[in-house]
């Protein structure tokens, strides 16, 4: 596939998935407030605290404030998953505030993850761009669902369902995530239970996990606790 040929699918499929993002959020179930104005771009510094961020004046508001770079560059997978998650969410990129969407970036050395976690409060739906990913999530009956994508191929999470990608492909692989909230959230199940501060208690763990103490300590000591 020559040079031309694959930009053009990477935008075919980059246009895909945002069509999906805007369907999301449906008057009726959208995970954020319709917004009341064009547009309200975060001031991250302001000190009032709002469900979601105060407008920056207009006045001061820049053609800089819709454009963002961020997804563009490769993260780093240099940490014990292999993977890494850039996000483009309101936080990072203002003037999303009130627009109800977001979009990550996940790179993913060999055999790297990105591990169970949920999002509370969105929905995702994701594109395989690069590489080989084992896709799955579980449903409130245990149900699990998974299939492997290649690039070109697309997932859907249902909000607040455990989920996960691991590259099972011989390369690296890169998806792009989009939600239907500013604001998407994630509990990283590993990091939820093993390193949260202060920590869980043992014998929390012990118990609903059915181990030893020594071996929740051996997990503990994977995050550096």
């Amino acid at each position: 596939m020559n040079m031309i040929t694959s930009s053009s699918l990477v935008f075919s499929l980059l246009f895909c998935l945002m069509v999906s993002m805007l369907l999301l959020p449906l008057p009726s179930n959208g995970a954020d407030p319709d917004p009341l104005q064009d547009f309200c771009v975060a001031d991250l510094n302001a000190s009032t605290s709002v469900n979601g961020f105060p407008c920056k004046p207009v006045s001061k508001t820049t053609s800089d404030d819709f454009f963002f770079d961020g997804l563009s560059k490769e993260g780093n997978t240099s940490n014990p998953f292999g993977a890494n998650l850039t996000a483009g969410n309101v936080l990072a990129f203002p003037g999303l505030n009130t627009l109800g969407i977001s979009m990550n970036r996940v790179d993913f050395a060999p055999g790297g993850i990105n591990p169970p976690h949920s999002h509370p409060r969105a929905s995702e739906s994701g594109v395989v761009i690069e590489g080989k990913l084992l896709v799955g999530f579980v449903t409130t009956n245990n149900v699990f669902y998974s299939k492997v994508l290649s690039a070109g191929q697309m997932f859907v999470i249902p909000r607040g369902l455990v989920h996960f990608q691991l590259n099972v492909g011989e390369g690296k692989a890169l998806a792009f995530t989009a939600f239907n909230s500013q604001l998407p959230g994630a509990v990283v199940l590993p990091l939820t239970l093993f390193a949260s501060m202060p920590s869980i208690p043992d014998q929390v763990l012990t118990k609903a996990l059915q181990v030893d103490k020594d071996v929740i300590n051996t997990i503990r000591s994977k995050f550096g606790f």
